[in-house]
């Protein structure tokens, strides 16, 4: 079986993005003993690397095949939201691709999964997404990362964006929207989670339908907009 290189503070950080990597006693804990303690505590020390890893990266193949067939080799890819870099792994490794990555810069004390107007929750740090990347053979040249409070946000024009599971799906796209009309090109692609499909009809001429989440709890779509 295929893993990650992930150690116990990465494996931590992949389950505070990825809930679905945790096993179902720790899920329970979680509702128990609640977020902070979960957080600090139960995430770093009742977990094992070696399994979260496997399903870590397990979770990135599905994801990479539901959305390979939008990227092209040598690509230019921007990321929002990526969490510690798996997917972005994959497609440095299968399509060479270039990726620049937005995130903000700090954990919440409180890992919360709801929708948030103010984009105030996170929950990633750069230099273990940079250490993710570089340990898992993305050389240097291939990435660049930008805090979205501290740094200047990249200018460049990119052939697809991403964002699963982040944008309008935890926080609002009114957060992005100017700056990605800005980025993105005529036959660009952008690829997001979303809890309102129907809203992106207006800004885009064409949307595919990649997959629909009909079994939790934001009833999402992932769609594929172009123009």
């Amino acid at each position: 079986m295929h893993s990650f290189k992930l150690n116990r503070e990465l494996a931590q950080l992949a389950i505070h993005q990825r809930i679905e990597l945790c096993s179902p006693i720790l899920k329970r804990f979680r509702k128990i003993f609640g977020r902070y303690f979960f957080s600090t505590f139960l995430s770093k020390y009742l977990i094992n690397p070696s399994v979260i890893s496997k399903k870590y990266y397990n979770l990135m193949e599905r994801e990479f095949l539901l959305i390979e067939k939008y990227f092209f080799q040598n690509c230019k890819v921007l990321s929002i939201g990526s969490g510690i870099g798996g997917l972005e792994v994959l497609l440095d490794k299968k399509l060479n691709t270039h990726i620049s990555f937005i995130e903000k810069n700090y954990v919440s004390k409180k890992i919360k999964y709801g929708w948030d107007e103010k984009n105030q929750e996170a929950y990633n740090n750069l230099y273990l997404l940079e250490k993710f990347l570089i340990n898992n053979g993305v050389e240097k040249k291939n990435f660049n990362l930008f805090d979205f409070d501290a740094d200047k946000l990249p200018y460049d024009k990119f052939d697809v964006i991403i964002s699963l599971y982040s944008l309008d799906y935890h926080y609002d796209f009114e957060i992005y929207k100017d700056y990605l009309l800005k980025v993105l090109k005529p036959d660009s692609i952008l690829i997001l989670d979303t809890v309102r499909p129907d809203y992106f009809n207006q800004l885009f001429n064409k949307i595919d339908i990649i997959k629909e989440d009909v079994d939790t709890v934001h009833k999402s779509k992932r769609i594929a907009c172009r123009n």
